[in-house]
């Protein structure tokens, strides 16, 4: 998940004595708890470091404002051990700041090898550079350094870090520009940009040999990292944990009363050129593109904006089945198989279930089952539903796809003309649906999860955006309130750290509306202080919805 020899009474003690001695050799040889490696296990080897570490920080110039994180372990034959760090500093990755600490086989300390030996002390991690500009000369030092090179998509994403690399250390930007060419060939270089002066320190191309692209549905031609494997290639992200990406063959799973006895396939796609599908239903490639994709945008929004690795925290990736069913007009998430499942739709009232918001919601639901544990009933089921939706839309804004810009509609790419309006859900006004609740009451408990989620869904646009008309991104949006009060919002960014805190901090698997009103002005008052700005809108947003 022997034999047995006869002899004489004269000779039976002595020779009883020498099998019992050969006996004893052989078990010494053969019996692995008679002959255990005396080498130290990666366990112990962490825990003669850390009283290394705590034993010689002088030494490795390690201060308070510093903490570790082992990297790697190496146990040697003979038992000495060899184990390796990185560093932040304030919260901030450290390049430069790792080190290898060396141990005798009985843990002492024999020393180490530090990639720089200076004391790193900053007087502020405030950046004078705001994000935006060092995204801004990013992207121009990717032109740069392909001229010639006519880009049709252009994207990123900005990180601190402490430079230790380059002189004395400083805060700096770290930044990973990407870009697809005419031809989708996909082209990327990390810039370091000092985040005080805005000069370049450093660049670097960034692309790995096994960087493919795919032409998707809904998101255009977008990068994909896969796995070679001879001379082809698998839709298997090694930089994501190996998430991957299969082929249900239109097959269907056998559950009755959610015990599942077989599983449809999820059949590894291939490719041989590393560029992946056609941008049609035509090639099945198509769709696991967009799954791929949307895994990949929502393990990076969890890991960029929240500091979470993968679904579970855990730095494991999950897989994709795409073409499940004949006609399925569903996609899900399934913690039991920790994976994710798309329909291809019936093509009248929905097109393949692949789209990006809809991914980010769905494996969002994986985070909830990590974290709050949401009933799925009552009002804590709509908040679970909510919950997927708000993280769903903001892995769409942390995505900035110009195929598929950020907006506050859900599932609007796979709704076709029978289905009767534009969306699945809209968050400005959730009744626009038909059937979802703009405001609380004491019967919303007794909706279906997914129309009593309106009430957490206004809030979040409220929050973000605020009350009344107004177009963002090209979409029209009006928001009324429940009591009349104009609420001005804070921004996307910002509503989905306060959710998520909330969500992982102080949510519990029978939080009601009420009581998510607590948390989300709990994770509010952790985040930027009590009578903030930001914690008055939480209160001014929740109110709007009738929330108190």
């Amino acid at each position: 998940m022997s034999s047995r020899t006869r002899h004489t009474r004269g000779s039976r003690l002595a020779a009883a004595a020498g099998a019992a001695t050969a006996a004893t050799l052989l078990a010494a040889v053969l019996s692995p708890a008679a002959h255990a490696d005396p080498r130290p296990d990666r366990t112990t080897a962490v825990h003669h470091a850390a009283s290394a570490l705590a034993g010689h920080a002088g030494a490795l110039g390690l201060t308070s404002a510093e903490h570790t994180a082992v990297r790697d372990v190496i146990v040697d034959k003979d038992g000495t051990q060899h184990v390796r760090y990185d560093r932040t500093y304030d919260r901030l990755p450290v390049l430069g700041g790792d080190f290898v600490v060396h141990l005798a086989p009985d843990g002492a300390y024999r020393g180490a090898d530090r990639a720089t030996r200076g004391t790193i002390a900053l007087a502020t991690t405030t950046p004078a550079l705001a994000a935006p500009k060092a995204a801004d000369l990013a992207e121009r030092a990717l032109r740069g350094a392909h001229s010639g090179t006519r880009f049709q998509q252009v994207k990123a994403r900005p990180s601190l870090v402490v430079d230790a690399l380059h002189g004395s250390p400083r805060l700096a930007w770290r930044t990973v520009a990407a870009g697809l060419d005419s031809l989708g060939n996909p082209a990327a270089r990390t810039v370091l940009t000092d985040a005080r002066t805005g000069a370049q320190i450093d660049a670097w191309d960034s692309i790995e040999t096994a960087t493919g692209d795919g032409k998707s549905l809904y998101s255009g031609t977008v990068a994909l990292e896969t796995t070679q494997s001879g001379s082809s290639y698998q839709l298997k992200d090694p930089t994501r944990g190996n998430t991957y990406t299969g082929d249900a063959e239109n097959k269907t799973d056998l559950c009755i009363f959610g015990i599942c006895f077989q599983r449809a396939p999820a059949t590894l796609f291939t490719d041989a050129d590393n560029h992946w599908g056609t941008g049609t239903t035509a090639d099945r490639a198509s769709a696991a593109v967009d799954a791929q994709y949307g895994t990949n945008e929502t393990w990076d929004y969890y890991k960029n904006v929240h500091g979470r690795t993968g679904i579970a925290g855990d730095g494991k990736g999950s897989y994709n089945r795409v073409h499940y069913g004949t006609n399925y007009n569903n996609a899900f998430w399934d913690d039991s198989c920790f994976c994710m499942t798309y329909g291809d739709g019936d093509g009248t009232t929905f097109g393949p279930l692949v789209a990006l918001d809809v991914a980010g919601h769905e494996m969002s639901h994986g985070v909830t089952s990590k974290t709050a544990a949401l009933t799925y009933s009552g009002e804590s089921g709509g908040l679970n539903e909510a919950t997927s939706d708000i993280l769903g839309t903001l892995v769409e804004w942390y995505a900035a796809n110009p195929a598929d810009p950020g907006d506050y509609l859900i599932g609007e790419e796979i709704v076709r003309s029978g289905f009767g309006g534009t969306a699945l859900r809209y968050m400005d006004k959730p009744s626009r649906d038909g059937n979802s609740a703009d405001c609380w009451s004491s019967s919303v408990g007794n909706l279906d999860v997914h129309y009593s989620s309106g009430v957490a869904n206004h809030f979040a646009y409220l929050l973000a955006e605020g009350s009344g008309a107004k177009t963002v991104n090209g979409v029209s949006y009006n928001s009324p309130t429940c009591n009349s009060s104009t609420v001005t919002g804070i921004g996307h960014d910002k509503l989905g750290k306060i959710w998520y805190r909330a969500l992982t901090v102080y949510m519990t698997s029978s939080t009601n509306y009420a009581a998510a009103r607590t948390a989300t002005l709990n994770a509010a008052k952790d985040l930027y202080g009590s009578g903030s700005a930001e914690y008055n809108a939480v209160a001014a947003a929740w109110s709007a919805v009738s929330v108190n």
